[in-house]
């Protein structure tokens, strides 16, 4: 294509039409002076307009992606206790998905808290809730009432077979996958090593082997340190008082339902014993009764100060008893796992959390989008070694440079492989208050009668999971 010097495109027909426009028609082209040819030029004339209109366009680009519009994911969570590391997290993902910003809505530290927070927002079928925070044992109740959305056509069985199996059952529910494993858990006893050192004990075996280490620890240290106890856990009334109380259980051979999941079983002899055993030493005697206001940032706390000998937590709190920022006992502390009630049996809950979508979500994409990195293995890597966070992916259990950063992992394995779950059931959370309610009132009444106690409360636990039967 060539131009001529008006700057006109030129090519084999537009000569032709400006010849005509100019009134220099060449001679093959001769119009006699009659209608015919008065059409015919204006017919030339309105052609020469067409064509000088396309010549002059941009050639289009049919390449061009489509826009991409901003969005803004709501992401609803309880209070982190590694602030820092989430919001570098988060920070990163925003620079990889410019187009994507995160907000976090921060629930309670507490478990039942968060639980009551994000079930209203869901049953009000809130659509500005993207993507949150599930506990591993929510799962049927979330599924039942379809507030989490099905994740089984993008969490594909390749990327399953990545984390670890448990993580993975605990995601499922009728035949579906409700979530992403962010974090495996289990109860873990942390100790005073240099104290074990200096009175000469090798780990406690069982729990009445603890009490008797604790007894004697606190009374050799009572002139140089009168607060002192011998243990610290969790034994508020939510939802960490039914784990706690679970692994004493669990410990002495008991359990909170039958093997099928029918039946409450709180008054079975072995369960009535683990719950006596912790009425009558541990509250007011190897912890103090303050104990019983305690959730897990409470017992730590406590730990870290230097007022307890032994102390049950998650395998985050490994990372903050050995910061040296926080804890006043920091390169003093070793974890095991936690004692049953005879030699060679332990008992740990299990515990996780899972990233979930919103079936209400307007942002399912880009939900997935946030989760998919969340979980991925740099990042969980990341939370291994900066926040002491247990991953879910088995790989990040051999790797090398995270073992050598978090050395605890290498202990975690096995007791992580092992731990008992709580009651799988779509009404759970109604059966957690009741084992709530139970457990506070029997470590709180002296001389409540634990037996008649227990048997009320399995009537009730039983017509709730009657509820749940499919008739025959």
């Amino acid at each position: 294509m060539q131009e001529d010097v008006s700057g006109e495109p030129r090519g084999p027909r537009t000569d032709l039409c400006i010849a005509v426009r100019r009134g220099a028609v060449p001679s093959g082209y001769a119009l006699r002076a009659s209608t015919t040819a008065i059409c015919l030029l204006l017919t030339l004339l309105l052609f020469c307009r067409v064509a000088q209109d396309v010549t002059a366009q941009p050639p289009t680009d049919h390449s061009t992606a489509p826009a991409i519009h901003p969005v803004t994911l709501r992401f609803v969570s309880w209070k982190p206790d590694h602030p820092r590391v989430w919001d570098e997290a988060l920070a990163e993902f925003t620079k990889t998905h410019p187009h994507i910003s995160v907000v976090r809505e921060l629930a309670p530290h507490s478990s039942t808290a968060y639980h009551d927070l994000l079930t209203q927002k869901l049953k009000n079928r809130d659509a500005t809730v993207d993507v949150f925070f599930m506990d591993v044992i929510w799962v049927p109740e979330f599924a039942e009432a379809g507030w989490a959305r099905p994740l089984d056509e993008r969490f594909t069985p390749a990327m399953r077979e990545e984390f670890l199996p448990a993580t993975i059952e605990v995601t499922r529910y009728s035949d579906h996958l409700y979530g992403i494993p962010s974090r495996i858990d289990a109860g873990l006893l942390y100790y005073r090593s240099d104290l074990l050192t200096k009175y000469g004990f090798s780990l406690p075996a069982t729990w009445d082997e603890l009490a008797r280490q604790a007894e004697t620890i606190v009374a050799g240290e009572r002139s140089t340190n009168p607060t002192l106890r011998g243990y610290t856990a969790q034994f508020k009334q939510y939802e960490g008082l039914v784990c706690n109380m679970l692994e004493f259980i669990d410990g002495h051979g008991g359990s909170l339902l039958t093997a099928d999941g029918t039946h409450s079983t709180l008054a079975r002899p072995e369960t009535l014993a683990a719950v006596q055993f912790v009425r009558d030493r541990v509250i007011g005697g190897l912890a103090s009764r303050a104990a019983l206001t305690y959730q897990e940032p409470e017992s730590l706390s406590v730990f870290l100060q230097g007022h307890a000998v032994f102390h049950r937590n998650w395998p985050y709190a490994w990372e903050l008893a050995n910061n040296r920022t926080r804890s006043t006992v920091a390169g003093q502390v070793a974890v095991m796992p936690l004692p049953g009630f005879t030699p060679g049996r332990t008992a740990a809950a299990l515990g996780g959390w899972l990233y979930g979508i919103s079936a209400y979500s307007q942002h399912p994409d880009e939900a997935w989008a946030l989760i998919e990195f969340l979980s991925s293995q740099a990042m969980q890597k990341k939370f291994a070694q900066e926040a002491g966070i247990a991953p879910s992916r088995q790989a990040l259990f051999a790797d090398p440079e995270l073992l050598t950063a978090a050395p605890q992992l290498r202990n975690h394995f096995a007791v992580l492989q092992s731990a008992t779950a709580r009651p799988r059931s779509p009404v759970y959370p109604a059966i957690s208050h009741l084992l709530q309610r139970y457990f506070s009132r029997a470590l709180a009444i002296d001389d409540l009668d634990l037996a008649r106690e227990a048997a009320v409360t399995d009537a009730h636990i039983d017509r709730l999971l009657a509820l749940t039967r499919i008739a025959p």
